[in-house]
């Protein structure tokens, strides 16, 4: 997911005829959250890299795998399909294209979108720290993870995997 201080602006209830004014900035400054999630557990992995390239991806992926992560879902982003990404040994299940309903991780995505943008930060770092209080918060509460991310058919998949 890409975190910028190019603000999203976000719908607002108001009273009928109020006209709604929001502030919006327009930096071209940004980082990436590459978000790992189990379902079934509620857990979450996260970290933040500075470019969305197969080098960044390979190192998080590293880390996903020394964490215990045995697979993830992508998208057909071309840093998700690099050679290097497969060489790194964590499988991959890729998705069908314009299909992000199908991926878990997208829930905590709109989770945090609805939580961080519609705000003006000033500094990306502010940002990147909110959108941390938030998931750390998540990581908190196993059962919010849960209801966002462990749909039936997921969640089924999963326990009839082989041990």
């Amino acid at each position: 997911m890409r975190v910028g201080l190019i603000g999203q602006l976000r719908r607002r209830w108001l009273p009928r005829g109020v006209k709604l004014r929001q502030k919006l900035e327009l930096k071209y400054v940004w980082r990436y959250l590459v978000l790992a999630v189990d379902p079934i557990k509620g857990r979450l992995w996260w970290r933040w890299v500075e470019r969305l390239r197969k080098e960044s991806i390979f190192e998080v992926l590293k880390w996903f795998k020394a964490e215990g992560i045995e697979a993830v879902i992508w998208d057909n982003a071309p840093g998700h399909t690099a050679g290097l990404i497969r060489a790194c040994g964590v499988p991959t299940v890729n998705l069908p294209p314009y299909s992000p309903e199908l991926n878990p991780v997208e829930r905590i995505f709109e989770e945090l979108r609805r939580q961080i943008e519609g705000k003006v930060y000033g500094q990306i770092e502010l940002k990147v720290e909110a959108a941390e209080l938030l998931l750390k918060a998540l990581t908190a509460d196993p059962s919010r993870v849960k209801r966002l991310t462990g749909w039936p058919w997921i969640t089924d998949a999963l326990l009839s995997l082989p041990a």
